[in-house]
């Protein structure tokens, strides 16, 4: 989920530190229920915490520098393995982000809309257009 969102390895391994992080300050106040629901939704807040963080402090990134880091052969295949085609990962990195969490929530994570709605806050008719829209536009980028 965190990739989907993300879109890229070395952020989504950033928002599942984080996760884990908030999992961890949270669990005292935990009440047993959907863990798998109770995750999603940190993974979602930490991720458009961090999408508005970045809104307000723009960074530029450096060039890579080549030789730096290269992927052992089994980790490659297991990314590859596990990934999105590119052209549809870059459709939903194109997405705006209230579109892309909201069609990862549902057509990746496969989460009801009642939940996704309660995740992000806003009534499950949003949640309908978001993923209404949001696909629409995967649609057009990806024909």
């Amino acid at each position: 989920m965190a990739y989907r969102l993300t879109g890229n390895e070395a952020d989504a391994q950033d928002l599942v530190q984080e996760v884990l992080l908030r999992v961890r300050r949270g669990l005292a106040t935990y009440r047993p229920g959907s863990m798998e629901g109770w995750l999603s939704r940190i993974t979602t807040n930490a991720f458009l915490d961090e999408v508005r963080r970045r809104r307000r402090h723009p960074t530029e990134t450096l060039p890579p520098e080549p030789g730096l880091a290269v992927a052992s052969p089994d980790a490659a295949g297991d990314l590859a393995a596990s990934a999105l085609p590119d052209e549809l990962q870059a459709a939903l990195r194109a997405l705006p982000e209230e579109f892309r969490v909201a069609v990862v929530l549902s057509d990746v994570v496969g989460l009801p809309y009642a939940e996704i709605a309660e995740h992000l806050g806003v009534p499950v008719g949003t949640v309908r257009s978001r993923i209404h829209r949001g696909r629409r536009s995967l649609r057009r980028v990806l024909s």
